[in-house]
């Protein structure tokens, strides 16, 4: 049987993942009245409805249900191939990363994996936003959260728990800290973060009058731990970004108590179709063997 035409099938398989024409439009540049053109002859091709067309809507039929993850792994796959090819060429990783796990984590370990794997250049991308594997380019990313996202392989690699953390000096400044009360009489850095609140109640204090205005936000974790370091004040940080400067006595962290946020994790991820592409193999194997060693 002859293939319906491959542009006819990249619509479809834009209007089955958004479940909209004028999405799909906008994403491949086309105007909706195109992408209606294009299911419609692939449609007649096929001899069966894909969608239902309603107000504002449309919704798969029983065959476009069918159809609709074959084509979306065939694409996944052609992008892997074309990437497979492209290795050789440019010896170049991509990694998309939020800015916490880049500056705290990723950096200051990211020369022993360039040691290790001198043919490979990296490049970072530093977003807190999710990246669409299917839109934007790179090859490897670390996202939070429950790691369930589809058409990825996720590697879970750290909990991202949270509990105070200080400078030794601000502690000293209140004649040290030796209960969970001894923080209130300090000020409180991002007092409107909801982990105050859960570390607090992980204690037993409930509603802790905090010294803060609530309004004031940081907005990125490793922003905040640059004011902790700066002694303005106690921050809600997690400890495993902050390894270094307590091993180094610039910050302690009074109490072993960690708060965490249900299944909420730092996580490795990567398409699936592309999980034996060498160097995506390359960084997974390096940063699970840095994760275990870190545990240790």
């Amino acid at each position: 049987m002859q293939l319906p035409p491959l542009s006819s099938l990249r619509v479809f398989e834009a209007a089955a993942r958004h479940g909209n024409f004028t999405k799909a439009a906008e994403e491949l540049g086309m105007t909706q009245a195109a992408v209606s053109y294009q299911i419609k002859l692939l449609e007649e091709r096929i001899g069966s409805q894909l969608f239902l067309r309603k107000p504002r809507q449309v919704m798969l039929t029983e065959v476009g249900i069918r159809l609709a993850p074959a084509i979306t792994e065939a694409f996944d796959l052609m992008r892997a191939a074309i990437a497979a090819t492209r290795e050789n060429a440019d010896g170049v990783l991509t990694i998309n990363t939020i800015p916490t796990f880049a500056s705290n984590w990723l950096v200051p370990r990211l020369g022993s994996f360039q040691l290790a794997h001198p043919q490979l250049a990296v490049r970072l991308q530093s977003s807190k936003e999710l990246i669409d594997f299917s839109r934007q380019h790179a090859d490897i990313a670390i996202r939070s959260g429950k790691g369930k996202w589809p058409g990825l392989t996720s590697h879970k690699l750290f909990a991202a728990d949270f509990s105070p953390m200080l400078t030794p000096a601000l502690a000293e400044s209140v004649g040290g800290i030796q209960t969970p009360h001894d923080l209130l009489k300090l000020p409180i850095l991002d007092a409107g973060d909801y982990w105050w609140k859960l570390w607090f109640n992980a204690v037993g204090i409930a509603d802790p009058e905090l010294r803060g205005d609530p309004r004031n936000r940081f907005g990125d974790q490793h922003l905040e731990g640059k004011a902790v370091l700066a002694g303005m004040g106690v921050g809600i940080l997690t400890p495993a970004f902050y390894q270094s400067e307590i091993q180094q006595g610039q910050l302690i962290q009074p109490f072993d108590i960690v708060g965490s946020d249900a299944d909420y994790f730092y996580w490795l991820v990567y398409p699936e179709s592309r999980r034996n592409i060498p160097k995506i193999r390359a960084f997974r194997d390096w940063m699970l063997d840095q994760i275990t060693q870190s545990t240790k």
